[in-house]
């Protein structure tokens, strides 16, 4: 079967009744606590919370990074919850993208070579459109020679990004993607992830800290000890047509 035939489904992602802990008897620590969520297909998903709230729990959890201890977690209609070892590991490779704060660019390569480098090494054919029209939204087509080391961080993660988005996966799960990043540099970060959305038609989730993001989101999940405070609809894409 494959994946995007798991992953047909009406919601993106899905989470019910989602509880994770860590640790056992006095010592446990409760990071979400009973957490239900749908994310949309096609839009960007804000999760945003203090330190300590879960954020980047849920986004493992959601992403089949993570066991969750009680509860359901649904990639379109696969159950990551019951799903085996070797269909997480098929959904890692070929279904979820990540970016972290950490950009992971390897300092030797050029731009265009760290992009393509994961599908490579996994032994993926890139379709050579998909690459451009990334490049080209990503506004990196007049780096790609360049090395890592001369690139602002606004830039590297913009190439971090593109290369999570080459293998075109069902959802791209940004964790606190600015949290190094100077204020020009998160704009640009988040700006790229909404250009991913309204360009690409890529499903986003993304955790953060920085209420800029508010502005960028379809919906916004509001974290604080481990449950959802509250969610809201801003509705990005429909202020930006």
């Amino acid at each position: 079967m494959t994946t995007e035939a798991v992953l047909a489904g009406t919601c993106a992602v899905r989470a019910g009744e989602v509880t994770k802990v860590y640790g056992r008897g006095p010592s446990a620590v409760t990071a979400l606590d009973r957490v239900s969520l749908g994310v949309t297909a096609g839009a960007m998903t804000v999760v945003m919370g203090p330190p300590g709230s879960g954020k980047s729990t849920l986004l493992q959890c959601l992403a089949g990074l993570e066991d969750v201890t009680a509860g359901e977690v649904f990639l379109g209609d696969l159950g990551l919850h019951t799903a085996s070892e070797g269909r997480l590991s098929m959904v890692r490779r070929d279904a979820v993208g990540f970016v972290f704060d950490g950009f992971n660019l390897l300092p030797a390569l050029t731009v265009a070579e760290n992009i393509l480098a994961p599908s490579r090494l996994a032994g993926m054919r890139t379709d050579p459109q998909w690459v451009q029209a990334v490049v080209d939204i990503l506004d990196l087509a007049g780096r790609l020679e360049e090395r890592p080391a001369n690139l602002t961080g606004g830039e590297q993660q913009r190439v971090a990004i593109a290369r999570a988005l080459i293998t075109r996966p069902q959802v791209l799960f940004a964790d606190d993607p600015s949290g190094s990043l100077d204020y020009s540099g998160g704009e640009e970060v988040l700006a790229t992830l909404r250009s991913a959305v309204d360009d690409l038609g890529q499903t986003v989730v993304l955790a953060t800290r920085d209420p800029r993001a508010l502005s960028y989101g379809d919906q916004v999940v509001l974290l604080a000890g481990g449950r959802i405070a509250d969610q809201i609809s801003p509705g990005a894409s429909a202020r930006r047509r």
